[in-house]
C-alpha cells in the first residue's frame, strides 16, 4: 500500500489522499471480518479531524437474503456500523501503532437518520468528523451518502480499551 501526502494550502495539516488505507491495512488496525466488515477502504483523511470510507455494496451480502427478498436494502444499522468502523480507524490511525489491536466500542448514536434505500451496486461514502475527544472517549458526525445524496447521518460515541 502507498500513502500519498499531500499538504493543505497555508497549514501544517497533512491531508492523505486515495490510496490512503485498503481493506488489508483496515484489517490489521480493528478487528472485524467478514461478514461484519463494513468498510472496504479509507479514500482520505486528516489524523484527529476526518475520514471517508467507501463500502461497496453487493448483492452476495448475508443480509439481502432476508431484507427484503425482491427489494434489496441493506439495513441501516448496518449503515451505522459501517460508521462506526469509519470512525475507529480514523481513532487508531490518530493514535498510532500502540493504538492497534485495541477495540473501539459503541457508546452511544443519536440523531440517527436513514433518507434514502442502499441496496446492490451502491457505493456508500462515509464521512465521520471527530467533535471531540476527550481521554478515550471519542465523538464523531457522520454522513453516508451514495453518488453524493445523503443516505443516512447520525451523531456516534465511541470508547477505545484494550
Amino acid at each position: 500500500m502507498e500513502n500519498t501526502q499531500v499538504k493543505a494550502e497555508n497549514t501544517q495539516t497533512k491531508v492523505m489522499r486515495q490510496p490512503v488505507i485498503d481493506v488489508e491495512r483496515i484489517m490489521q488496525m480493528i478487528p472485524h471480518r467478514y461478514p461484519f466488515l463494513m468498510i472496504d477502504k479509507i479514500i482520505e483523511m486528516v489524523d484527529g479531524e476526518y475520514a471517508i470510507g467507501v463500502k461497496n455494496v453487493s448483492i452476495n451480502e448475508q443480509h439481502f437474503i432476508g431484507h427484503f427478498p425482491g427489494k434489496p436494502v441493506m439495513p441501516g444499522v448496518l449503515i451505522i456500523e459501517a460508521m462506526a468502523q469509519t470512525s475507529a480507524v480514523l481513532v487508531v490511525h490518530t493514535l498510532g501503532k500502540d493504538a492497534e489491536g485495541k477495540l473501539v466500542y459503541f457508546m452511544s448514536i443519536d440523531e440517527a437518520k436513514f433518507r434514502k434505500p442502499v441496496g446492490p451496486g451502491d457505493t456508500l461514502h462515509i464521512r465521520v468528523d471527530k467533535q471531540q475527544s476527550r481521554r478515550n472517549v471519542w465523538k464523531f458526525a457522520c454522513i453516508a451518502t451514495v453518488d453524493g445524496v445523503k443516505v443516512a447521518d447520525a451523531m456516534v460515541c465511541a470508547m477505545i480499551v484494550d
